[in-house]
């Protein structure tokens, strides 16, 4: 029998590497701002953060979004991120 191979990416926040069903996908798509993915099949250009309030506090604090996208990242996002991450940590708490 094969096994797959698990596709892994980096969370901003604590730098490790995890499979890419446990994260966070937020994209920039070419004609648009920046906004959360949570099926992680948006088109443009993706960066991945732990379902954890600590991994996104450093990701913010650190700048990481700003960088890797090379944008300025507005409150809405940061809020929506912010309410993702809330929610799926609450779901894996139960």
């Amino acid at each position: 029998m094969k096994t797959r191979k698990v596709p892994l990416r980096m969370c901003l926040g604590c730098r490790e590497m995890k499979p890419k069903k446990e994260l966070i996908r937020i994209v920039k798509p070419p004609e648009g701002d920046l906004a959360v993915d949570l099926t992680g099949r948006k088109a443009g250009r993706g960066a991945y953060i732990c379902p954890k309030t600590d991994c996104l506090a450093k990701a913010v604090k650190q700048k990481q979004l700003e960088r890797t996208f090379s944008c300025a990242v507005s409150d809405e996002v940061r809020q929506e991120l912010s309410r993702a991450v809330s929610e799926l940590e609450a779901r894996a708490g139960l």
